[in-house]
């Protein structure tokens, strides 16, 4: 009997792989969306209620629970319900740091020699904008807490930057006590994931996100328009630099600091003539990496989940798929700022899911039959093919057919990996 928290593509797509197992015998999303109520019980509580849904694991005698997003991790949800004896997928308060505050990762790079770039933390305003002022162009400024994958500004020039650290300073992401300004890293990003149960760790695959709005990479920096798994980065010399240099030295970190890490970590990288450099950590799977490689998986992931936190991850060995993932998202028009919702999406109805094609579900919700959007992101177009070419004209095909005139995505998803030119 599993519970899925969260509401978006990424737990539809946990939700998906788990209804796929020959184990589960019930399936509950709280509060699930429009996608996940096809095959699982979506329970309407508010996740930050973690007394209400603490009673309510008890009562259906949940035997495991995975924590989809990020902030009840960071507001220690596995914690307290561990405290109530129920089994938890996902790191500790502590351990979730790590995403809680981009602050107390720099600390551990800077503590544990991990490659990442120059940065410099500020406490007010005054001296902020003092340091910007003989800074060199384009850098970045961060601020310190969540922010929903909004809180990163690449300023290119000082205008920017003052603008980027006063709206930090004024709440813009809710009470700010300090920002982190970084050196601007050249080079390519990457997602890297491994799967850890405090004791032993399995690299759970790669990905390439697209943050940017539009095409080319332009326009405001997003929660993600879409991926493509594996990267074409990755190889057997570079994962072993990003395990001895990245992963161990924090890993090790949290181990003596008695933190206990069962989950998903997701470090993004930025890789640069072979060599990997930190950008940031996230505690839980990347949305949408997550629905991007998760159908790559030839395992039963329940039973991959179940000896993670039973702690025998030693025991599993993951197999792939030898195909390749591309995932685009369907966005609403004007995310990431204002958008409309309770938009009807007609066709969804007659597309099925395949081994090969996926729809995940993310900013949705089914009233009587019908699909209407709720979110910036509203759905997750996935296909595996042979090459990336084929998965994305496949995507933008299917996308076709949807017709949703509310939607805006990007064509060009996984274009440094298709090798054309975007002007």
């Amino acid at each position: 009997r599993i519970a899925i928290i969260g509401s978006g593509g990424r737990e539809h797509s946990i939700c998906q792989k788990i209804y796929e197992s020959r184990n589960v015998n019930s399936l509950f999303c709280i509060p699930g969306n429009g996608g996940t109520e096809n095959i699982a019980t979506n329970v309407e509580k508010n996740i930050k209620d973690f007394e209400k849904i603490k009673n309510f694991l008890k009562e259906k005698v949940i035997d495991l629970t995975i924590v989809g997003p990020e902030e009840p991790l960071v507001n220690g949800i596995v914690d307290f319900l561990r405290k109530h004896d129920l089994n938890v997928f996902g790191p500790d308060k502590f351990c979730s740091k790590l995403e809680g505050s981009k602050i107390f990762t720099k600390k551990i790079c800077d503590l544990k020699k991990i490659p990442t770039a120059n940065f410099k933390i500020l406490n007010d305003l005054k001296n902020s904008i003092k340091y910007l002022e003989n800074k060199k162009y384009p850098l970045v400024v961060k601020a310190d807490g969540l922010a929903a994958g909004k809180g990163v500004y690449i300023c290119n020039n000082f205008l920017d930057a003052k603008k980027a650290v006063e709206e930090i300073f004024d709440g813009k992401f809710g009470e700010a006590k300090e920002v982190l300004i970084e050196d601007f890293l050249e080079g390519e990003e990457m997602s890297f994931f491994l799967l850890y149960d405090n004791k032993s760790f399995k690299v759970f695959n790669t990905a390439q996100d697209h943050k940017r709005v539009f095409e080319g990479d332009k326009g405001k920096n997003t929660g993600g328009m879409g991926a493509y798994s594996p990267s074409r980065l990755i190889s057997r010399e570079l994962e072993e630099k990003i395990i001895k240099k990245i992963i161990l030295p924090t890993l090790n970190y949290l181990k003596k600091e008695n933190g206990k890490y069962i989950g998903f970590l997701y470090a993004g990288l930025m890789i640069k003539n072979n060599e990997p450099y930190l950008i940031e950590y996230n505690v839980r799977m990347g949305d949408p990496e997550c629905q991007t490689i998760l159908p790559l998986l030839e395992n039963d992931f329940l039973d991959v989940l179940v000896n993670c936190v039973n702690g025998n991850l030693e025991n599993i060995n993951l197999k792939w798929k030898n195909k390749k993932s591309l995932c685009i998202v369907l966005t609403s028009k004007g995310y990431p700022e204002k958008f409309k919702n309770n938009i009807l999406i007609e066709n969804l109805n007659n597309i099925e899911n395949n081994t090969d094609q996926f729809i995940f579900h993310a900013g949705t919700k089914l009233i009587k039959e019908k699909y209407y959007s709720t979110g910036g992101r509203v759905l997750n177009i996935v296909m595996l093919e042979r090459n990336y070419k084929d998965a994305r004209n496949k995507c933008i095909n299917l996308i076709d057919k949807i017709n949703w005139n509310n939607g805006h995505y990007r064509k060009d998803i996984g274009y440094k990996v298709i090798d054309e030119i975007w002007e």
